[in-house]
């Protein structure tokens, strides 16, 4: 019997999905539960795994757009596995060989025709265009373009440059060089797309400006070097920067809350919640998961979900759920050394922090200069429900926040805050 796989929902709203890659060839013996194709949609890429054993028919190649429901291939459930457990490459390796001794044969079985001896002409011509020579043609065409024949790689009998390798030959820009100058071009992955789509959106779409600051991370780095090692020993993940800038962003979100705010149509919606959205650069590209509720997690509780997520979105596991919704973005460019950018806002959003590189820099403290850890804020809002007074002040808030964060993180309590 032939199952009929089809193209299951990958979530609300999405319709039509992606063959990004078949993992099976045609003919293949699939086990139940194996993953057979990566398909993308418009928000993440998910494995589709077979729904039975069996010899498996594709009846969809890869790069084809299909609809959500569509059968994208049938497995022959009856169909009894190849003997002696042989492997899918074992398979392909005996296919190809058969495949090449039919060919011999058939090569084989051909009648050739005997060549014709050369004429006199014929041999002169060839002594003519011997070594790259260009015809008459060619050569007229490559004066024209004012190029020279060693320049142009001939295709003709005995590698003569033919007048459609003038025609083609494009003249060198500046000093030619001896490496590689190949191109490839394939198609970009729907997931690729769609956030092409919604970037040059958010830029079209929103009246979008950004705001900078600066932060000295110093009580930060006192207080990793301090407790990193007692808070991993007991809770299993790193007291990393991420902690600190989702509760200096939650408190900032809670004194202005139009930051924590999106347009839709007439109305303005804000939220009482905060669900942190995190940048991260993933295989398939950028990938952009949710921290739900982040006010109600402690310091370990961020941590602890950070670091899920960006395993997630390593292994390409990161489902549609996990990247919906979200009402304000964190983005740490600094991790790919970034010293300052203008964070583009992630739609229907209204604000996206961007964290940069940490560098030692001369700055004045109390009329002296000191070497300090500083980092660069943007803060790219929507101008049109957030007013310049509450994106400056916004910002101000998380850097006050950071700067003094036993006080305005962690309640004076250190211990307390990150449960030691």
């Amino acid at each position: 019997m032939a199952l009929e796989m089809k193209v299951p929902s990958p979530g609300e709203s999405i319709t039509e999905v992606e063959i990004a890659e078949w993992l099976v060839e045609d003919g293949d013996y699939v086990e139940k539960d194996q993953a057979i194709a990566e398909v993308d949609s418009d928000k993440a890429t998910l494995e589709l795994p077979a729904e039975a054993s069996g010899i498996i028919t594709l009846k969809a190649e890869e790069g084809d757009a299909v609809q959500v429901g569509e059968v994208v291939c049938l497995i022959d459930t009856e169909a009894e596995k190849p003997g002696g457990g042989k492997s899918a490459e074992k398979d392909e390796a005996e296919r190809q060989d058969k495949a090449e001794e039919d060919n011999s044969k058939k090569a084989e079985a051909k009648t050739e025709e005997p060549s014709k001896p050369s004429t006199p002409a014929q041999k002169q011509d060839d002594k003519n265009y011997a070594s790259g020579t260009p015809s008459p043609a060619a050569k007229k065409t490559l004066a024209e373009k004012d190029m020279d024949a060693k320049d142009v790689k001939g295709t003709g009998k005995n590698g003569r440059i033919t007048q459609d390798d003038a025609v083609k030959a494009k003249p060198s820009m500046g000093s030619p060089g001896t490496g590689s100058r190949s191109e490839s071009r394939k198609k970009m992955s729907m997931l690729r797309r769609k956030v092409a789509e919604r970037l040059v959106s958010a830029k079209n779409e929103t009246a979008m400006l950004t705001t900078f600051n600066e932060v000295d991370m110093s009580a930060i780095f006192e207080l990793r070097k301090k407790y990193k090692e007692d808070f991993k020993s007991k809770h299993s993940v790193s007291l990393g920067f991420m902690s600190f800038f989702t509760k200096a962003v939650i408190k900032a979100l809670n004194e202005y809350p139009a930051v924590n705010s999106m347009i839709d149509g007439k109305e303005m919606i804000t939220y009482d919640y905060k669900d942190i959205s995190i940048a991260v650069s993933g295989p398939k590209g950028l990938m952009v998961p949710v921290i739900r509720n982040a006010e109600n997690l402690s310091f370990r509780g961020v941590e602890s979900e950070v670091k899920r997520l960006a395993i997630k979105a390593r292994d390409g596991k990161m489902t549609v759920d996990e990247m919906t919704g979200g009402t304000f973005t964190i983005s740490n460019g600094g991790v790919f050394g970034s010293m300052l950018s203008t964070p583009i806002i992630n739609p229907p959003q209204s604000g996206i922090l961007g964290m940069h590189n940490i560098i030692e820099r001369p700055v004045a403290i109390e009329g002296k200069v000191e070497v300090r850890p500083m980092m660069y804020l943007a803060l790219s809002y929507d101008h049109r429900i957030i007013d310049g007074k509450e994106s400056v002040g916004f910002l101000v808030a998380i850097k006050e926040a950071l700067e003094s964060p036993v006080e305005l993180l962690m309640d004076g309590d250190i211990n307390r805050a990150l449960e030691l």
